[in-house]
């Protein structure tokens, strides 16, 4: 399958202040406050919710097509994502526009000051699926992920038009999203992505109930943290799909973009939902057993190993043989 992943695409900037940020707020000068932190480390991460999907299907060895919009200082970024095995073609370059970025200090108290810049990501929204399609010679599922609200809609709008089969993936954007923009954000979907706590928030946004939400998509796939993954449909009964054994906890961030990675992987060599959701769910495991979104690599046999020892011989049989 070609599979375009549309989306954010970010660097996050990570520092530490060796102190309390308490102790340097003055009660009676809250109006003034004029402060700078001598930080004691930075960490830079590659990040956003495409690139990190789209770095996860790489390493399964499947060459998804990452579409977003970035600033002319992505370059290095690009040379990452490429030599893992990411089509960057269809990236837009803004020119005028940094990247979007995340920058944050924590300190010793976990205490975070923060500030997201979103940046080139805004002109994700004049991106046209339709040349994408031509020149990847027909795209046969778009994923449609947190990314600038508006390109959301127009993505979803075109796949609509075009007959391109696609997948709600609105994750984070949801709380920022109009009851009538996430309505037309799953409308005739394909898959409809959530963790537990955005289906509700989703179902209170639309106004759907669970049943009216399936009458306009054909797939619910809903991550439940350490309780696996639910998936139910038209046409098919519930799975329910318990986690993979984790080898340690790093860093939960990006685990739901694993997923989706293995997930859709996995759908594309053919493989029934469960199998998907198995692979997802081994994939999530990974992120979640390093620090940082993409710094864990796949070894073919250990996956395969592990994925047998969790689901079964015929698993990493039927696995294996697409890796």
């Amino acid at each position: 399958m070609k599979i375009a992943v549309t989306g954010s695409i970010a660097t996050d900037h990570l520092m530490h202040f060796p102190g309390r940020f308490a102790t340097q707020l003055m009660p009676d000068q809250l109006d003034r406050v004029s402060l700078s932190f001598l930080v004691d480390d930075l960490v830079v991460r590659r990040g956003g919710v495409a690139a990190n999907i789209a770095f996860g299907m790489g390493q399964l060895g499947l060459r998804g097509i990452l579409v977003g919009a970035v600033g002319n200082d992505f370059a290095d970024y690009r040379s990452w994502l490429e030599r893992h095995g990411v089509d960057c073609d269809s990236v837009h370059v803004s020119e005028y526009a940094h990247t979007s970025r995340f920058v944050c200090t924590t300190d010793d108290d976990m205490c975070q000051i923060a500030s997201f810049y979103a940046g080139a990501m805004s002109e994700a929204r004049n991106i046209e699926l339709g040349p994408i399609d031509t020149r990847v010679g027909g795209l046969d599922l778009v994923l449609i992920g947190a990314n600038d609200p508006e390109a959301m809609v127009r993505h979803t709008a075109e796949c609509r038009q075009r007959g391109l089969r696609f997948a709600a993936d609105p994750s984070q954007q949801l709380a920022r999203m109009t009851g009538e923009q996430t309505r037309q954000l799953i409308d005739g979907a394909a898959f409809l992505f959530t963790n537990e706590y955005e289906k509700t928030l989703l179902e209170s946004k639309t106004g759907y109930s669970q049943d009216e939400i399936l009458d306009r998509v054909e797939v619910r796939v809903t991550t439940l943290g350490k309780d696996g993954v639910e998936i139910v449909g038209r046409g098919i009964e519930r799975i329910h799909v318990e986690c993979a054994t984790e080898a340690a906890k790093a860093d939960p961030t990006g685990v739901g973009d694993g997923f989706r990675a293995g997930f859709l992987t996995a759908l594309s060599w053919g493989l029934d939902l469960r199998r998907a959701a198995e692979v997802g769910n081994l994939l999530a495991t990974y992120v979640l057993e390093t620090v940082g979104t993409q710094e864990y690599s796949v070894d073919t046999t250990e996956f395969v190993k592990r994925l047998g020892d969790d689901y079964g011989d015929l698993a990493a049989e039927q696995v294996a043989a697409h890796l």
